[in-house]
């Protein structure tokens, strides 16, 4: 397969705020649901409205296609222009397969002669980056998953397994087989281990065409559970966050993490 070499520096999403933002990070594939050596193409972009990109590009650095047979395959005819990026991917494998966006580092912000300072990037440069002197200095691990599923042929569940690094989802009901009208069950986990008691939310995707975003707020269960009766067909963003005190690098005090995945409920 040919892909394009050159690759952002930057995943913008990783930037973005935990918390209520609206701006939002999305994957869009064409089609989720598909026969054996089609194509598809994939929409990645930061935007106010789901799923029409109107800000900025989704930049592919952490990019990560997993087939079903758990290889790593590279993105074809890849580009990033000023408001999308956008790559084609052939499903030469039956099964399901997992488009993500992965991405881990370090958000540190302190004072210096009186002036905020801000950085962002890798553990390895943390110490060559950031003065070891500096003063009011807060540091945050984050950890971030953007990803969605499609499926060529019959559906199957090896790229579900988890890496127990972050918000994951376990899916229940597989993502490539839900309708309108009915209940799906996932299952999120961090770091491997059931989240529970996290805010779930989902809205379907054109937003510019109505009122309001219309969100379906859930909360998981002890066991990391959630469900969702999907109240009408169409693509679906889902996010979920976390924020605690267990980061697992010595430089930061914090952890946060951020789990979004794109879904299509097809109709009945």
């Amino acid at each position: 397969m040919k892909t394009s070499l050159k690759l952002a520096t930057l995943v913008l999403a990783a930037a973005l705020p935990f918390a209520a933002q609206a701006h939002k990070a999305w994957l869009h594939p064409s089609a989720t649901v598909l026969s054996s050596n089609d194509w598809i193409t994939v929409d990645a972009a930061v935007s106010n409205d789901l799923f029409h990109f109107n800000h900025v590009p989704l930049r592919a650095e952490s990019l990560r296609i997993t087939a079903p047979d758990g290889s790593t395959v590279p993105a074809q005819n890849l580009q990033t222009g000023q408001l999308r990026t956008v790559f084609d991917l052939q499903l030469v494998q039956d099964g399901t397969w997992r488009i993500a966006s992965v991405n881990q580092g370090l958000f540190a912000s302190w004072e210096e002669n009186g002036q905020p300072k801000r950085w962002r990037g890798h553990a390895e440069a943390f110490a060559r980056e950031v003065p070891a002197n500096a003063e009011k200095l807060q540091v945050v691990q984050s950890a971030g998953r953007n990803e969605t599923y499609v499926t060529a042929g019959a559906p199957t569940t090896a790229v579900f397994a988890p890496t127990g690094v972050g918000l994951e989802l376990q899916p229940v009901t597989h993502p490539n087989d839900l309708y309108a009208g009915e209940e799906a069950r996932f299952r999120l986990l961090i770091d491997g281990a059931p989240a529970a008691d996290l805010e779930v939310t989902a809205i379907r995707g054109a937003q510019r065409y109505r009122d309001g975003q219309d969100e379906i707020v859930v909360r998981t269960g002890a066991d990391g559970e959630f469900r969702i009766t999907w109240p009408a067909p169409g693509m679906y963003w889902l996010e979920a966050t976390l924020q605690d005190d267990k980061a697992s690098l010595p430089q930061a005090s914090q952890r946060r993490a951020s789990y979004v995945v794109t879904l299509e409920v097809l109709p009945q």
